[in-house]
């Protein structure tokens, strides 16, 4: 049911325009000021805005109100009207980006029309935006190491079932990316994709957020809502109020919900897709996150690797990110070099693939504008260096040492960071180190690296 928000100071004329527009099968909401506009917009973002140029008591008028909206959501047609109207101010409308001017008296016949080709406008900007989700960078997993293509496998078994998915994981390693994932390969990839950020939200306002609300004067449709027939995922769940997580849970159970103030039953048909960073076992035993939830949410659950744990990927992304930023903010096309990829791949990554995003993007900003991204590139992420000439420093584990013992403790540190690099396997990194694959073997073994190393078979050679 497509969502129009009436905006006019004039409570007759709104209720007017409301009762023509449901007769029709619109939804229409009406609020009469400034500033409950720019609540309910931000709230629900509406299809369709009908904004009257003069409001009384207000601190914005119909114009204020129309370059907000166009700058913060371009995608919304926006109709004036006014019982003032006149050329300049019809003229002033269109140039700020509004879709038509009705003058009042309106005739019942002409605001229809406009309001039906507004809607269609509407639908297809939605259309459009939805195809660019569905082909752009957010729902594209990039990567090629074992354990990227151990996840991509399960996901690829999720998609075609409603079944419900928890994807855990580190802060930054790419969940968000991965449910979308799920959403676009899925039956449901039609229809909407809704991110609830249960950890961004105040604990006073997720039931609003959720669930909707209802007023003596406006009806505002919430997330779980607007997801209907297609998916909602809870992105850090655990961050969800305890009193909230009792009322998603008989969601759960019996795909309904009543509007915050309302008593209507809503009925919806949603798949549920969650994540988490933390350990929710813990947030059980602490009384912070329902067990009976966790049991609901955690049907499938699915382990979204750590940057540390895919570092044969980290080219891949880079050069990933390169052409984002080339596409969507101008940068200049650039490559990554071979020495400044193997130096990201043996650096620490806490904050996983958004870390390395955000690199990609400083270096664009920061770097030359064309070639290779080289070493001398790279930020020093422990820290900003002092003027002058770099003192040799080595640990002083190292320095303790006699020089045989301080060379294997090299050696180790050096092979267990090559085998990293390359996610185990061990015919990449003898080639890249430079040594026979049975010589790194021996020299492996002679350092006691072979017990402790984490090789899968892939990676003990057998390709």
């Amino acid at each position: 049911m497509s969502n129009i928000l009436i905006v006019d100071d004039e409570r007759d004329i709104r209720e007017l325009i409301a009762d023509i527009l449901e007769d029709e099968g619109f939804s229409a909401r009406r609020v009469g000021t400034s500033d409950a506009c720019m609540r309910e917009v931000s709230q629900t973002t509406p299809d369709l805005l009908i904004l009257d140029i003069w409001l009384k008591d207000s601190d914005m008028d119909g114009i204020d109100i129309l370059k907000k909206v166009k700058a913060d959501y371009p995608h919304v047609p926006v109709v004036i009207i006014s019982g003032h109207g006149n050329i300049e101010i019809a003229v002033a409308a269109i140039k700020q980006g509004a879709y038509d001017f009705i003058e009042k008296p309106f005739n019942i016949e002409q605001l229809l029309v406009v309001v039906k080709r507004a809607m269609e406008t509407s639908r297809l900007r939605r259309e459009n935006y939805t195809l660019r989700l569905k082909e752009g960078p957010p729902s594209q997993m990039l990567g090629d190491s074992g354990n990227f293509r151990n996840m991509l496998t399960q996901l690829d078994k999720v998609t075609k079932s409603n079944g419900r998915v928890m994807l855990k994981g580190r802060s930054g390693s790419g969940k968000e990316m991965a449910a979308r994932y799920i959403h676009a390969q899925s039956d449901r990839a039609s229809a909407p994709f809704i991110v609830v950020n249960c950890a961004a939200i105040e604990p006073d306002r997720m039931e609003d957020v959720l669930f909707g609300r209802e007023g003596s004067e406006a009806i505002s449709a919430g997330l779980l809502e607007r997801a209907n027939g297609g998916v909602i995922y809870f992105d850090e769940v655990a961050d969800m109020p305890m009193a909230t997580q009792s009322k998603i849970l008989r969601v759960l159970v019996d795909q309904q919900f009543t509007r915050t103030g309302g008593t209507e039953n809503i009925k919806v048909d949603l798949r549920v897709v969650s994540s988490t960073s933390q350990q929710l076992s813990k947030a059980i035993a602490e009384r912070t996150f329902r067990e009976e939830l966790y049991h609901r949410l955690n049907v499938v659950p699915i382990e979204v690797p750590p940057l540390e744990n895919r570092r044969e990927d980290i080219p891949i992304l880079v050069r990933s990110f390169l052409q984002q930023f080339h596409e969507t903010q101008g940068h200049t096309l650039r490559d990554l070099s071979d020495d400044a990829a193997t130096l990201l791949q043996t650096m620490s990554w806490p904050g996983n693939i958004r870390q390395l995003r955000n690199m990609v993007e400083r270096i664009l900003i920061l770097g030359d504008a064309s070639g290779p991204i080289t070493v001398d590139e790279i930020p020093n992420e422990a820290g900003p260096t002092t003027d002058g000439p770099e003192p040799t420093v080595i640990s002083p584990a190292l320095a303790t040492l006699p020089l045989r013992e301080a060379r294997e403790a090299f050696e180790r540190e050096y092979l267990i960071t090559q085998i990293n690099r390359f996610g185990g396997n061990i015919s990449k990194t003898a080639n890249f180190v430079g040594m026979e694959r049975s010589a790194l073997h021996r020299k492996l073994k002679s350092l006691g690296v072979v017990s402790s190393a984490k090789l899968t078979s892939e990676g003990s050679g057998e390709d």
